[in-house]
């Protein structure tokens, strides 16, 4: 039986894993794979992985005895990383480090994933895999040391870069947007940083479709995917999109999209940079793995639509009280 470790199933990219990559079977005796869940709060002792403590980690993950290991953990408040580099670093490059070698040691294949944060946004051509990170902020450098950990390691590794995530959950852009869109008549939204919001349910289709294809056939060579919905916005542009589907589907009282205004991000000052340009070529894993990437439109689309289900399916059952 094949053992998978997600790391990080609290999160929102961890949660979104863990049904997709039970899907997957044994290749030799094609049982469904044993996907064991690992985060800092589980209640099972032995699930219960703080990447902060590198020994313990180390001793838990390997007690687990896993085939693949999937780092989804990761330090994402990028302002706040500025004043807590050691924290960032812990778990964004130590961590890493700590599963890559439980991974070489065991034999384990380590998928982590990584960001668009690693490169300074310059130019307006996509980023390649072999293009030269040069980390604006902390949170970048941190995430791209553990890039270096994980590749200086030795262990059977992917990196998958990715950009822009969101999903089901709070704290994400596009959670963020509806409240505020609850809550004012107009807001003010960046537009001249370019990239692709990517939902987690695009990224766990394609992990299931990557280790499908490795644990059937052994395809799939180390080293680094960038991975993201198609296409490119502005955080403006997805703004809009998310109003229009709000509105579109009445999940909440909402403004409209000519009442967000375009400004430059030297007109939103924040704590750390960001970069302008975004974009990730992904035309590797495409082409190793056979994946179609969906529009980013059409994702953004059906998790409003959720979400308005969830609303009518609400108000329906508060109905019936």
């Amino acid at each position: 039986m094949t053992t998978i470790i997600v790391v990080g199933a609290g999160g929102q990219l961890g949660r979104a894993l863990l049904a997709p990559l039970g899907e997957l079977r044994d290749a030799a005796t094609g049982k469904p794979a044993n996907v064991i869940a690992v985060r800092r709060d589980a209640e099972d002792p032995a699930c219960a992985v703080d990447l902060t403590d590198p020994p313990e980690t180390a001793s838990r993950i390997a007690a687990l005895a896993p085939d693949v290991i999937v780092n989804a953990a990761a330090y994402t408040a990028v302002d706040a990383a500025e004043d807590a580099p050691a924290l960032a670093y812990a778990v964004n490059a130590e961590g890493p480090a700590t599963l890559a070698d439980v991974a070489r040691r065991m034999g384990a294949l380590l998928v982590h994933f990584s960001t668009d944060y690693v490169f300074d946004g310059s130019g307006t051509r996509p980023w390649r895999e072999q293009d030269q990170p040069a980390p604006l902020g902390v949170y970048g450098r941190s995430k791209y040391a553990g890039e270096q950990a994980v590749s200086a390691s030795g262990c059977d590794h992917w990196i998958i870069r990715t950009s822009w995530v969101y999903g089901p959950g709070t704290g994400n852009f596009l959670d963020t947007m509806l409240r505020l869109g609850a809550e004012r008549s107009a807001l003010q939204v960046v537009e001249d940083e370019i990239g692709a919001p990517t939902h987690v349910a695009l990224l766990s289709s394609a992990l299931r479709q990557m280790l499908a294809q490795r644990l059937a056939h052994g395809t799939g060579p180390a080293g680094i995917y960038h991975l993201t919905a198609s296409g490119e916005t502005s955080w403006h542009g997805f703004a809009c999109a998310i109003f229009s589907e709000a509105r579109q589907r009445r999940i909440q009282p909402s403004i409209d999209p000519d009442d967000i205004a375009p400004i430059a991000s030297v007109d939103y000052l924040t704590r750390a940079e960001r970069p302008l340009n975004s974009r990730l070529d992904t035309a590797r894993v495409q082409s190793e793995f056979g994946l179609e990437l969906r529009a980013w439109q059409a994702d953004v689309a059906e998790e409003i639509s959720r979400r308005a289900q969830i609303v009518s399916e609400r108000t329906s059952t508060d109905g019936d009280d």
